[in-house]
C-alpha cells in the first residue's frame, strides 16, 4: 500500500511504524509541519494498562518507551491545608519530546519516510496514495478539508487552563486546590523526567479575569503563578513553552473516514487532559486501524504483531478499503465514546470544584478520584484499603450524626403518639466504636423526618399495568413484598393515579376510591410486618400521556377504544398527528386536580405508607406545566418558571397539608428535557429551591420523557450529576436514579456525596434480592428473615455470566 500520514505526532508516527513492521513492502510517508525537535507541552501520561496494551501491540515500541518512563502509584490531593494520598493507581510520565524522538527513530528504522516542515493545504498532492491518515491534531487541516463530508462538533469548555513545566520533581500525581482573592485555582502536576514536571493550572473564567490573566503574557502568567504557588513550588521555577491560556475543545467527528482518508487521534476526537488520554487514544487508534486493515485483507483476526500482509489493497479495491475503515470505526468508536463520557464527567468535576469545597478533605479526595466514574468504591478497596477505610468511617459517622441530630432537634411531642407515627426504630449503627464493623456506605441508615431507612437502596416505582379500575391485587403484593424482603431500605409503589381520568392506561393502580386504600394497606402491612423496609407511594396524573396502551403493547400508543378526555397545561399532543389532543386546563380543572391529589394523599395515609412522592416528571400532568416545551400558556400559569411552578406547588402544598407532619414527602422531577428549548439543569436547581421552600424533604432527580423527539445522552449513572448538583447547590437531600445497577456504583455515589439515596428499577426486576446479594458480595452481615435462616450457612457456587445471544 501507498500510505501518507499527515501529522507527525504520536498517532501518525506510531501507526506508520506499526504498518511498516507488519509488511515492509508498504510505502509509508509521514508529513509533519514542524521541525524534528519541535514539540509543545511537556509530559504525557500512560496508565499501566495502556502500557500493557502497547507491549502487546508492538514490543519494540514498548521497550523504547519504557526506558524513559517515570512511574508512580500515588495520587496526592492538597486541599484545605491537608495532604491526602491514595496509592495503587499505577501511572507513568514521559517527556513528550522524548516520546516523539523514540517513535521517529523506530519509524525511520523500519523504513518509514518522515518529512518535516511541510504544510498540507490540499489533498490533491496525495492522489496516488491508497490511504491517507489524518493525524494532524485537534486543529486538523485534513478534517477541515473534509468538512462537507465529515460532520464535526466542537464543545469549547468554559474553564481556562495553561500548560507549564517546572523543575520541581513530584513523587506522586499531585493536585493542589488553592483559593485567593480572585477565586479557586486547581493544579494538576506530575513528573515526566529527572527534574522535570508538568504543572497545569486551571480556573474558572471569572477567576482568570479577576487575576487579569486575560491580558497576561507568557512571562506574566509564569511570574504570577510562581508567586501564587511559591510554597508548593519550593523555590523551583516555572517553565513556559507556548504557555498561553486556553479553553479545552471536546471534538467529535462523524464519520471518521471519507473515501480513502481516515482520521485518528485528536483529529477525530478529544478527551479532557484530566483523564490523561489524548496521546493514549491516538496510539490506540493506530493499533485498531492497523488491525482493521490487516483483518480486512486477510479475512482473519490478527494473531501476532509480525503477521505479514500481502501487497495490494490499492485504490483499485475501494470496497476492501471501505470495509477496513468501517471496521476500524466500529471497533474504536464505542471505546472512544466511553472514554469521552468519562472525560466529560471528569472535566465537569473540575469546572464545578467550587461546588465540593464544603466536603471534608477525605470525602473531597474520594470525590475527585471517582469523578470520571471509571474508578469505583470497590476499585479503591482493592487499590488502597486503608484510604477507603477512612472514607467509609467518615460516611458512617456522618450517618450517625444525621440521625442523632434530627432525633435531638425535632420536637418529639407525645411519646405514645410518636411511637405510633415512627414506623421504623433506628437500626443498630455499625459505626467505628472500639473495633466495630464499619458498614459500606450503601448500608448506612438515613433519616427523613421520623422515618429512618436501614440503608440507601430504593426500589424505584415501576408501573405494572395489572390493576382493575385502580384496585391492585396479588401481583402487587408479591412484586413489592418480595423486593422488601430482598433488603432494600425503601420500596416505592408504582405511579398511583389520583382519579380514573388521571391514569396512563385502564390497568394503572389508583388511590381514588376507598377500596384502593384497603388493597394497598394489605401490601403495606405485609412490608411493615415481615421486613425492615419502608414503603412509599408515588401519586401522579398522566395528563396528555393518558389513555394509552400498556407498555408491552405499545409505549405511549393511544388506546384504540375506551379512552377518555385528556387535559394538560396546553393543547399539545404527545405524538403529533397520533395522540389525542389534550384540552388546556381551566382554573376549575386545576381545582379538581388539586382536590384529587389531596384526597389520594389522605387515602395513602389511611393505607399506612411511610413516604409520599408527587410525580412532577416525565411529561405527565404536573411536569407539563413545568416544561416550556409543553406549557405555552400566556396566563399566570405560563411564561416564567415561577408561573409554571404555581400549580405543581399548589398540589404539593395540598398534599403536605393532609400528610402527617412526621412523615416525609418527596418529588420526582425531570432535570432536563433532552430537547432544545426545554428544561435544563440550571432551571432544575431553581425548581428544587422552590420545593425546598415548600418543605419538600427530598428530590428524586430523573430526566427526560417530556417530548417524543427527545435526544437523551444515555450512559452509566447518566442522571446522577443532576442529583449531585441539586444536593450541593440547593443544600437539599436527593435521590439519584438512572442506569444504576451495581453495588459498586451505589457505594461510590453515597461515599462521594453525589446523592443521599440510590433508586434502582430494572436491577430489582432482574433480582428482587439485589440488596441482600450485594451485602453478601461485600461481606456485610444483613440478617435473613427467620424462615430463611439456613441461608446464613449457604455459599453460592455460581455467578451470573451471560453466554447467550442478546439479539
Amino acid at each position: 500500500m501507498r500510505i501518507v500520514c499527515v501529522g507527525g505526532g504520536p498517532g501518525g508516527l506510531y501507526f506508520a511504524g506499526l504498518m511498516k513492521k507488519a509488511d515492509p513492502r508498504h510505502h509509508i510517508r509521514v508529513i509533519e509541519r514542524n521541525r524534528p525537535d519541535d514539540t509543545f507541552g511537556f509530559g504525557v501520561v500512560f496508565s499501566d494498562a495502556t502500557m500493557a496494551g502497547i507491549a502487546e501491540a508492538d514490543s519494540e515500541a514498548y521497550r523504547g518507551i519504557a526506558r524513559h518512563l517515570v512511574h508512580w502509584d500515588d495520587i496526592e490531593v492538597n486541599y484545605r491545608g491537608e495532604r491526602i494520598s491514595s496509592t495503587g493507581h499505577g501511572f507513568s510520565g514521559m517527556s513528550r519530546h522524548t516520546l516523539l524522538r523514540v517513535l521517529q527513530e523506530q519509524a525511520c528504522a523500519a523504513g518509514v519516510e518522515v518529512l518535516f516542515e511541510r504544510d498540507v493545504n490540499s489533498l490533491d498532492a496525495f492522489a496516488d496514495a491508497d490511504l491517507v491518515v489524518a493525524a494532524d491534531g485537534a486543529n486538523s487541516t485534513v478534517r477541515q478539508l473534509l468538512r462537507d463530508r465529515v460532520k464535526t462538533t466542537i464543545d469549547l469548555r468554559p474553564n481556562r487552563f495553561v500548560w507549564l513545566g517546572t523543575t520541581k520533581p513530584f513523587p506522586a500525581f499531585t493536585f493542589y486546590f488553592k483559593r485567593n482573592d480572585h477565586g479557586l485555582w486547581r493544579v494538576h502536576a506530575y513528573q515526566y523526567g529527572p527534574g522535570r514536571s508538568t504543572f497545569i493550572v486551571e480556573c474558572r473564567e471569572e477567576t482568570w479575569r479577576a487575576a487579569e490573566m486575560d491580558r497576561a503574557t507568557e512571562q506574566d502568567t509564569a511570574a504570577f503563578l510562581e508567586r501564587l504557588f511559591a510554597e508548593q513550588l519550593d523555590s523551583h521555577r516555572l517553565i513556559t513553552n507556548r504557555s498561553i491560556w486556553r479553553q479545552f475543545p471536546t471534538i467529535r467527528a462523524e464519520p471518521w473516514s471519507s473515501d480513502n482518508v481516515v482520521l485518528v487521534g485528536d483529529a477525530a476526537h478529544t478527551a479532557h487532559f484530566s483523564v490523561g488520554s489524548g496521546t493514549r487514544m491516538a496510539m490506540e487508534d493506530a493499533v485498531a486501524l492497523r488491525d482493521s486493515l490487516i483483518e480486512s485483507l486477510s479475512g482473519d483476526s490478527l494473531a501476532a504483531e509480525t503477521r505479514s500482509v500481502v501487497s495490494g489493497f490499492s485504490r483499485t479495491n475501494p470496497d476492501a478499503l471501505a470495509s477496513a475503515l468501517r471496521s476500524y470505526e466500529a471497533r474504536r468508536r464505542p471505546q472512544v465514546e466511553s472514554l469521552q463520557r468519562a472525560a466529560q464527567a471528569s472535566l465537569q468535576w473540575f469546572e464545578d470544584t467550587e461546588r465540593y469545597t464544603t466536603l471534608e478533605p477525605i470525602q473531597f479526595t474520594f470525590s475527585l478520584l471517582t469523578r470520571s466514574l471509571r474508578i469505583t468504591h470497590e476499585d479503591l478497596r482493592a487499590r488502597d484499603p486503608q484510604f477507603l477505610a477512612r472514607v467509609d468511617e467518615l460516611v458512617a459517622c456522618e450517618a450517625e450524626r444525621q440521625i442523632m441530630k434530627l432525633a435531638t432537634t425535632e420536637d418529639t411531642g407525645d411519646a405514645e403518639e410518636q411511637s405510633r407515627s415512627t414506623r421504623i426504630e433506628p437500626p443498630v449503627l455499625r459505626v467505628p466504636r472500639g473495633g466495630e464493623l464499619v458498614p459500606p456506605p450503601m448500608f448506612t441508615p438515613f433519616r427523613l423526618r421520623d422515618l429512618v431507612l436501614p440503608n440507601r437502596v430504593i426500589v424505584s416505582p415501576m408501573c405494572q399495568y395489572l390493576a382493575d379500575d385502580g384496585t391492585i391485587g396479588d401481583w402487587h403484593l408479591v412484586h413489592l413484598g418480595s423486593r422488601a424482603m430482598g433488603g432494600a431500605g425503601l420500596v416505592m409503589a408504582e405511579m398511583t393515579d389520583v382519579s380514573r381520568d388521571a391514569r396512563i392506561s385502564p390497568w394503572c393502580a389508583g388511590l381514588y376510591k376507598p377500596e384502593h386504600a384497603a388493597a394497598w394497606k394489605r401490601v403495606v402491612d405485609f412490608v411493615h410486618r415481615e421486613t425492615p423496609a419502608a414503603i412509599g407511594v408515588q401519586l401522579g396524573h398522566a395528563g396528555r400521556k393518558g389513555a394509552t396502551q400498556r407498555l408491552w403493547e405499545g409505549d405511549n400508543v393511544p388506546l384504540a377504544e375506551g379512552g377518555w378526555p385528556l387535559i394538560s397545561a396546553s393543547p399539545i399532543p404527545y405524538f403529533a398527528g397520533r395522540s389525542t389532543v389534550p384540552r388546556e386546563m381551566t382554573r376549575a380543572d386545576m381545582d379538581c386536580v388539586v382536590a384529587d391529589f389531596a384526597r389520594a394523599a389522605e387515602l395513602a395515609r389511611e393505607a399506612g405508607f411511610d413516604l409520599l412522592e408527587i410525580h412532577m416528571a416525565h411529561g405527565y400532568l404536573l411536569a407539563s406545566f413545568i416544561s416550556p416545551l409543553t406549557n405555552t400558556r400566556t396566563d399566570e400559569y405560563g411564561g416564567s418558571l415561577e408561573n409554571r411552578m404555581r400549580l405543581p406547588l399548589e398540589v404539593f402544598d395540598a398534599c403536605r397539608k393532609v400528610w402527617p407532619d412526621e412523615k416525609p414527602m418527596s418529588v420526582r422531577i425531570s432535570a432536563v428535557d433532552w430537547a432544545p428549548g426545554g428544561m435544563e439543569p440550571d432551571a432544575a436547581v431553581e425548581v428544587a429551591r422552590m420545593l425546598k421552600a415548600h418543605s419538600c424533604d427530598i428530590v428524586d432527580v430523573s430526566a427526560g420523557q417530556t417530548v417524543a423527539d427527545q435526544q437523551p445522552v444515555y450512559g452509566r449513572l447518566f442522571q446522577t450529576p443532576f442529583a449531585d448538583r441539586i444536593r450541593h447547590d440547593v443544600g437539599m437531600k436527593t435521590m439519584a436514579v438512572g442506569n444504576i445497577s451495581s453495588y459498586m456504583d451505589v457505594n461510590t455515589i453515597i461515599a462521594a456525596g453525589r446523592a443521599d439515596l440510590c433508586v434502582l428499577a430494572r436491577a430489582h426486576l432482574f433480582d428482587p434480592y439485589w440488596t441482600r446479594h450485594a451485602a453478601w458480595m461485600l461481606g456485610y452481615p444483613l440478617p435473613w428473615p427467620d424462615p430463611y435462616k439456613s441461608m446464613e450457612r449457604y455459599t453460592p457456587r455460581f455467578e451470573f455470566r451471560f453466554t447467550g445471544d442478546k439479539s
